[in-house]
């Protein structure tokens, strides 16, 4: 049976994806610690930087998937939205 995925909640994905956003950051900022502890000065700026990853991913994440929301939903109104293919499975006893 195909579905149709013709309407994105933008506040709603947008909220989701900030968090995925922020917690994939985090991997960026484990790799920021030993620069910060080992690192000369010039590794300390980049580490700084990946020290704050989550937040920056955080932030234009959650931007860039309103506009990408918005964009899906007005291009899914037009075109139709991306199709899938799913089944009923049975429950298990």
């Amino acid at each position: 049976m195909k579905k149709q995925l013709i309407r994105i909640s933008v506040l709603q994905s947008s909220k989701i994806m900030t968090a995925l956003y922020v917690v994939m950051g985090f991997l960026y900022t484990l790799m920021g610690i030993p620069m910060l502890i080992f690192g000369g000065k010039s590794l300390h700026i980049i580490g700084m930087i990946y020290l704050f990853g989550p937040v920056f991913a955080g932030i234009f994440g959650f931007i860039f998937f309103v506009i990408f929301a918005a964009l899906y939903n007005a291009l899914a109104n037009w075109l139709g939205g991306v199709e899938v293919e799913v089944k009923d499975i049975p429950p298990q006893a």
